[in-house]
């Protein structure tokens, strides 16, 4: 009998119970308790990371016979059965740090009746956090396991208001502070979530957390690997496209080596048959898109960007870069990692077809003023393309570039900025899923940007240039370059393109084609 496809199920007694597709990740449990103690790991939404936690609180509890067929059914001493707290930030939205001390202590009082332990329950967290870790040791005759999933939800929920964002922080590190001098009776600890924020900023002397994030012991704890899909799925996958599965679901990776699924998306797509954005309609990146307008952020570079180890690594809600939220919540992955000198160096880009096209439609609302003339230009530059109509195609671009109100520009200042007019292209081309490449994308202001096709290739040059009258200076540096060579003789047609746009009139004034 096939088995379920396990959409939305998150706990391992359904998933084992129920007869639900469990790929097992049973041996990270037993990699992980028998060689360390504090434990955190970040992975975007919808990833599988709540199913973990409680894959780590059954096997904690002692609940056998769940695991039966399982790796950690014969490696782990069933026999020990340890008291867990469980405390979890995935449910509702706070808005402040009021809220927010409400629902610790109605966690923290959940745990305490579960466990049966004899306490007096109190509104002073750290105080009632620190005796239910020593009340669970002593009731049950084993130190405590503390599972903390979501950890930083209240902090991204309101990341968009810095104030509150910080007084969630601090309300979380109010909490999270406890666990260092609770040593004595702390068998496990798990934390998982999005983000990291430093240590410093949340976790308060925690110094001894391991961070498993990029850990390459670690890197296929969620998700599915190449080899767990076809070994699992097996009956879904019968008659499905394997190659156009793994352009757009596959492609993760933390460590530039091991790729895998993204859980949400295939699960879905095997249940419905059906290509389409599963995992990005979960949640917008409304705060990002903010962030990259603030930051004039030069969308191309998103292909192909190098960045150092502090980068992927911690921040804070006053010290936000686009590349850490960008790389934590899961629109880019790590495609290599490289040691320069005495520094990993890592190359990011989209994880798959889902991100890039999603990410990019999302982008491109952000520099439109109506979501249906939005996908109107889309449906039309695409047939353009397709019919190697280039006036069309610039009549498009025009077009969009007229409907900015004067006053867009005058919150932002955008339009000075060079790298805009070619972040606009980009987001077109990308979101209506054509082949995009970008030669150089951290070359700001010009930039050589390809569109292949399967009879026509066009390469594009942008220039922005101060007055309103055309240079010819675009196709003349496309020329010059010589980038358009590498497309020749493929069989395809070449067509070279050089715009240019002046920053007064935000306007295409210069347009210049070779074939």
């Amino acid at each position: 009998m096939k088995k379920k496809l396990p959409i939305g199920i998150s706990t391992l007694c359904k998933m084992i119970r129920d007869g639900y597709v469990y790929v097992d990740k049973t041996r990270y449990v037993y990699e992980m308790a028998s060689s360390g103690v504090y434990y955190f790991l970040s992975r975007p939404r919808r990833f599988g990371k709540t199913l973990f936690v409680d894959t780590l609180k059954e096997a904690f509890e002692g609940n056998r016979e769940l695991f039966r067929g399982l790796w950690l059914y014969d490696h782990w001493d069933w026999d020990k059965k340890y008291p867990v707290i469980h405390i979890s930030f995935a449910e509702g939205q706070m808005a402040n740090r009021g809220e927010l001390d409400t629902w610790i202590i109605e966690q923290l009082k959940k745990n305490q009746r579960r466990l049966a332990v004899p306490l007096e329950p109190s509104t002073f967290i750290p105080l009632y956090f620190s005796q239910l870790i020593e009340a669970a040791h002593a009731t049950h005759g084993q130190p405590a396991v503390i599972l903390i999933d979501e950890y930083d939800k209240p902090i991204l929920d309101n990341i968009a208001t810095p104030e509150i964002a910080a007084e969630m922080r601090e309300g979380l590190k109010n909490l999270y502070s406890v666990i260092k001098g609770q040593d004595a009776h702390i068998q496990f600890v798990f934390l998982t979530g999005v983000s990291k924020f430093s240590k410093v900023s949340i976790f308060s002397g925690l110094n001894n957390l391991r961070d498993i994030t990029i850990d390459e012991q670690y890197s296929s704890i969620c998700g599915y690997t190449e080899s767990e899909l076809t070994e699992h799925f097996k009956e879904h996958l019968a008659g499905h496209e394997r190659e156009m599965i793994r352009q757009w679901y596959n492609g993760y990776s933390w460590t530039g080596e091991e790729r895998v699924y993204n859980p949400f998306s295939i699960i879905n797509y095997l249940q419905t048959k059906k290509i389409r954005n599963y995992w990005f309609e979960t949640g917008t990146p409304s705060f990002l898109i903010e962030l990259f307008k603030k930051k004039r952020y030069y969308i191309p570079q998103l292909e192909n960007l190098e960045v150092g180890e502090s980068i992927l690594g911690s921040f804070d809600v006053d010290f936000i870069e686009p590349e850490n939220i960008l790389f934590q919540s899961g629109y880019l992955t790590i495609a290599d990692a490289i040691m320069k000198g005495s520094r990993w160096v890592y190359r990011l880009t989209y994880p798959n077809l889902e991100v890039r096209q999603s990410l990019s439609d999302y982008i491109l609302r952000a520099y439109h003023h109506s979501a249906i003339e939005k996908e109107r230009a889309q449906n039309r530059l695409y047939d353009c393309l397709m019919a190697k109509d280039i006036s069309g195609i610039v009549a498009i671009m025009r077009a969009h570039f007229a409907s900015i109100p004067h006053d867009w520009y005058r919150k932002n200042h955008i339009d000075q900025y060079e790298g805009y007019y070619a972040s606009v292209f980009y987001a077109y081309f990308a979101s209506i899923g054509v082949d995009v490449r970008v030669e150089d994308p951290t070359h700001y202001g010009q930039v050589d940007m390809a569109v292949l096709l399967p009879e026509v290739v066009y390469v594009f040059e942008f220039k922005a240039i101060d007055g309103e009258e055309a240079t010819g200076e675009a196709l003349a540096q496309l020329q010059a370059k010589g980038y358009a060579a590498k497309y020749r003789g493929t069989g395809r047609q070449v067509q070279l393109v050089g715009l240019e746009f002046s920053k007064t009139k935000r306007q295409i004034v210069g347009v210049a084609v070779e074939q």
